[in-house]
């Protein structure tokens, strides 16, 4: 299990397709807003990165909109085609 520290929060590496995480970019990028997510997506477009927070799909939290399981229909319908994409689950 591959494992990244950011902002002194540590996070399991669940996907990183082309490699593309970079630690100093995603510490500007997450912020405090991110703290409840039980995930943080994150996908390149255009030399930039998005964010999203998801959830697992128990927490008291979660909609259909950030429900982790619906992770692939939010690729599919929200990510440029063949993006690199990244998927960091927070460690409890």
């Amino acid at each position: 299990m591959k494992k990244v520290v950011i902002n002194k929060v540590e996070y399991e590496v669940i996907r990183n397709d082309g490699d593309c995480i970079d630690t100093s970019i995603l510490e500007e990028k997450i912020t405090d807003y991110f703290d409840p997510y039980d995930y943080i997506f994150g996908d390149y477009a255009y030399e930039k990165v998005r964010l999203k927070g998801f959830y697992e799909s128990n927490n008291k939290n979660v909609n259909k909109i950030n429900d982790i399981k619906n992770l692939d229909d939010y690729i599919k319908n929200y990510c440029s085609y063949g993006s690199k994409v990244f998927l960091l689950k927070k460690i409890r």
